[in-house]
């Protein structure tokens, strides 16, 4: 099984490892497009009106514009560890046993703009740059991942593929027969409606249960079942959806 995370605009600073090395992560297929990437986002980053102009900071963010020009020279941690924010709070890999963060590692993937999806434990810098961010003068990020990233993803044979990225990091790779989720709060009336605020949060606790389960689920009504039995009320909507309603 693979569980796809959407990445966080919130990361943790620094970090103990060596720089970025993309030889070091997941689908090494991908490093010609994730050094342009990088190499675009760093000279862009040497222009730092326009990148901030680009990525849409604000007068508290500009430190990222210099933290961008030194991406391949900053420290690296863990993907688990770098992204931080309401969803990996849910997922809480610190509290994970040493069992279940072999587990988590090897099934878990965080989608990200810069690099397409990383593995849990592959080394990552510090970066700022989002699924709708536009580099001045390249194509768009989802022009650039779209026609390799989804296939890359789906050629490593993990099989059933649990795609938890929100909508504009799903469209830089969909994964062909990926399971949706969807979470809706159910009104007294028992009419529905899309959670919004605390979506991430949900699928945080979703991602953690199927991450650290001890048999992996073949299909949808499988991770059904593993949500219902961690207190989630999950429905099986479609041959490739759950819903997870609260």
């Amino acid at each position: 099984m693979l569980i796809i995370l959407p990445p966080s605009e919130t990361k943790s600073l620094d970090g103990p490892g060596a720089p970025l090395d993309l030889a070091r992560l997941a689908l090494p297929a991908l490093g010609p497009i994730r050094q342009h990437i990088a190499d675009a986002v760093v000279a862009l980053a040497a222009r730092p009106e326009e990148c901030a102009a680009a990525l849409k900071l604000g007068p508290t963010q500009l430190d990222d514009v210099a933290r961008n020009a030194a991406l391949w020279s900053s420290p690296t941690m863990p993907a688990l560890e770098r992204y931080t924010g309401v969803l990996f709070d849910a997922l809480d890999a610190g509290a994970m046993s040493l069992s279940e963060r072999g587990r988590a590692e090897e099934r878990l993937m965080i989608g990200s703009a810069l690099l397409g999806a990383v593995g849990a434990a592959d080394p990552i810098p510090y970066y700022k740059l989002s699924a709708a961010s536009r580099i001045p003068g390249e194509p768009t990020l989802r022009a650039l991942w779209r026609p390799v990233l989804g296939e890359e993803i789906a050629g490593l044979g993990r099989g059933l593929v649990v795609d938890l990225r929100s909508g504009g990091y799903a469209a830089l790779g969909p994964v062909p027969g990926a399971i949706s989720v969807t979470v809706m709060s159910e009104r007294p009336d028992g009419s529905r409606t899309v959670v919004s605020h605390f979506n991430k949060h949900y699928k945080g606790l979703l991602a953690r249960a199927l991450a650290v389960a001890s048999r992996e689920p073949a299909d949808a009504h499988g991770i059904a079942r593993i949500a219902t039995s961690q207190g989630m009320r999950a429905e099986v909507s479609g041959e490739h959806a759950v819903t997870l309603v609260v």
